[in-house]
């Protein structure tokens, strides 16, 4: 773990609480609120202690607690006053502000713990609209920013993905016989599947039948499924592949493979723009967000 970044610039403190550097220093000059470090050249940094009380300030002052009361608070009290917070009107920017915590600090007891007391007041679906959304646009900002490392990232995608398959386990024995089967899978060398996973979940949940076959998926790996007599579509997600100069032969690839066929191919994606308006058939369906594509099923 001595790897793992342990200590926090005032940069990145910015980035994760949404609070301006600006606003951070005066909080910690004038009302004591943080206690940085410094390095031999004399720039501060910040622990992991003091993130988690910066998150849990920002908590209360976005709940009309004035930060002038709240220095005068001890740091148990500004703990504990965020916490029942939580539990009453602000229970999403509380959760946020956890989930950031266990992926920064690779902690699983809290994500874990969080995700639970969620669950005593949102349903899954809301808790991945409401929340888990969110946080993962939040999570490729920070990953953009360097304030994170591809491990942060990593960790915390699985722990979601986990929580996916869970549920989506959970409604297997609901689904109802349909027409049509999904078969959803990710292009070769893409693994970003969340979006997919979450997909998933919700066809299964309306009881469709759906075959997932995952990350990394060659296009001629789909020949069996191509061939099929059967109805299907076919969902794929294109987070970073293919290549912006290969997005184009890829789906002519697909629209020459689908052209005699029955089968339907949706591409989800901020790429496809890059060929949204291209002349291919109509069994290609093209969109920006699975909530877009939610939409329309």
């Amino acid at each position: 773990m001595n790897n793992i970044k342990q200590d926090f610039t005032i940069k990145d403190l910015e980035n994760i609480s949404g609070i301006k550097a600006h606003t951070i220093r005066i909080w910690e000059k004038r009302y004591g609120l943080l206690e940085p470090q410094r390095t031999s050249t004399n720039i501060r940094y910040y622990s992991h202690s003091n993130l988690q009380k910066l998150l849990n300030i920002v908590l209360l002052n976005k709940n009309n607690h004035k930060i002038s009361k709240i220095a005068k608070m001890s740091e148990e009290e500004i703990k504990i006053q965020a916490r029942e917070l939580a539990f009453s009107k602000a229970i999403n920017d509380e959760a946020l502000s956890s989930f950031k915590l266990s992926m920064l600090q690779f902690d699983k007891v809290l994500f874990n713990n969080t995700y639970d007391k969620l669950l005593h007041k949102k349903t899954f679906r809301e808790i991945f609209k409401d929340v888990f959304i969110p946080f993962l646009e939040h999570i490729g900002f920070l990953w953009q920013t360097d304030t994170l490392l591809p491990a942060h990232e990593h960790f915390i995608s699985n722990l979601i993905a986990q929580k996916i398959h869970i549920n989506t386990e959970n409604l297997q024995y609901s689904i109802t016989y349909s027409k049509k089967t999904y078969v959803l899978f990710l292009p070769e060398n893409e693994i970003h599947e969340l979006g997919l996973l979450y997909l998933n979940y919700e066809l299964v949940l309306r009881g469709n039948h759906t075959i997932y076959l995952g990350q990394s998926l060659p296009l001629d790996n789909l020949d069996y499924f191509f061939k099929n007599d059967r109805e299907l579509c076919f969902v794929t997600s294109l987070t970073v592949q293919p290549y912006d100069d290969k997005i184009d032969d890829y789906f002519n690839q697909i629209n020459d493979i689908l052209k005699d066929t029955n089968h339907e191919f949706i591409a989800i994606g901020r790429k496809t723009e890059l060929v949204k308006n291209n002349n291919y058939n109509f069994q290609i369906s093209f969109f920006d967000t699975v909530t877009d594509v939610l939409k329309e099923l």
